[in-house]
């Protein structure tokens, strides 16, 4: 009677750890290869490739030196095609390819310098799109709307380049100096156009499927950085100001994107910690979760671990579940691998040594995301 029990036990475990495994294979599809036919069903316009639940994953700049820098047009390749490879392991169906950083361009330009990791006379995004879209994964091409060069960089750079126009003319405040970094000022007519201008650029000779933007929106909460449009603008509150400058762009972007192809889509990935969305960077989330017109999805930065003091995983997972309400808004969760076996110092004392004592914080971040309202989850290495 005992082995009957065990062996019927077993079997009901076995039956819902099958149907659990269905459940997360149907939410969660790995990517297929589209033919030709699939991808221009429209004649010569690209029909974009784009996954219901993303499986997303940051490329970040900054790696660009180990495997751009000083390489051939074939060692690029190369590496890309094995970066993908190693990102179909981990289920990815979506990579966010981080194309213009700071000003500058990682593609073919007419509007920005090229970028400094990139020294040889090849295409790296017509490539990484390639090799993508080779393997069924899906590519938004991931920039920075208002950081630019550094102040040295920016005395290298083309005298042709308008933001270096704009750098040069004393009496011109659409790029304004943070630190030792030029940043473009969202105040203004002008640089909003510039920003649409170029995504107009990429959207229209590149087949990617999404555009994405990250979280530098503002750089700083000093009210010296736009004092001068501050004071003509006719506000008081400094902050609702700011706060609609940020919305404003961001609706601009949407728009620029769906103008050319509403399949497109378009994705904003702010700080996990909602209330430093606010206060320091101006970004209106709740609106843009809220609401249809300015994004697709939303990709939260919640790199934050199960114990951190200040913004604990699953409390702050639940904040983003109820805020992104609209039906045309899809949440995907931004999860920090790189924090994987590294002692976090900003997570407070309970939660500083939580990512190196335990090996299995993201294994266990994506099984809730699996098992949460949102459509997707995305990895920062």
């Amino acid at each position: 009677m005992k082995k009957l029990f065990v062996f019927t036990m077993c079997v009901l475990f076995t039956s819902c750890a099958v149907a659990e495994s269905q459940k997360t294979a149907e939410k969660f599809p790995p990517p297929s290869i589209q033919t030709e036919e699939q991808l221009h069903i429209d004649g010569e316009k690209y029909t974009p490739v784009n996954y219901e639940n993303q499986v997303g994953m940051w490329f970040p700049y900054m790696h660009f030196e180990e495997y751009m820098f000083g390489k051939t047009e074939e060692e690029f390749t190369s590496a890309v095609r094995e970066k993908f490879s190693s990102a179909l392991e981990e289920s990815v169906n979506t990579v966010y390819l981080h194309i213009r950083p700071c000003g500058d361009s990682y593609y073919k330009s007419e509007i920005f310098p090229v970028g400094v990791y990139l020294d040889g006379d090849y295409d790296p995004l017509k490539i990484m799109i390639d090799e993508a879209h080779a393997v069924g994964i899906s590519v938004h091409a991931w920039i920075n709307p208002l950081r630019c060069q550094t102040v040295e960089q920016m005395s290298d750079a083309p005298e042709n380049f308008i933001v270096k126009k704009w750098t040069e003319d004393s009496d011109c405040h659409f790029a304004e100096i943070v630190g030792n970094r030029w940043y473009l000022n969202p105040a203004y007519d002008e640089t909003v156009n510039l920003i649409c201008e170029g995504v107009d650029e990429i959207i229209k000779n590149y087949n990617v499927d999404g555009v994405h933007i990250d979280d530098y929106f503002y750089p700083t909460t000093d009210a010296d950085f736009d004092a001068v449009a501050f004071e003509n603008s006719g506000y008081s509150d400094l902050t609702l100001w700011r706060t609609e400058n940020c919305t404003h762009f961001v609706k601009a972007i949407y728009d620029t994107v769906k103008n050319y192809d509403e399949r497109i889509l378009f994705g904003i990935s702010p700080q996990g910690n909602i209330e430093a969305d606010y206060n320091s960077q101006y970004a209106d989330v709740r609106l843009w979760g809220s609401e249809k017109g300015y994004c697709d999805y939303i990709v939260p930065q919640i790199y934050f671990g199960f114990n951190n003091e200040t913004c604990p995983f699953v409390p702050t997972l639940a904040e983003w579940e109820s805020l992104v309400t609209c039906e045309d808004v899809s949440l995907v969760v931004g999860l920090g691998a790189y924090k994987q076996g590294q002692k976090d110092v900003w997570a407070g004392i309970s939660g500083e040594n939580e990512w190196a004592e335990n090996d299995d914080v993201i294994a266990r971040q994506i099984e809730i995301v699996r098992n949460s309202t949102a459509d997707g989850y995305a990895l920062y290495y």
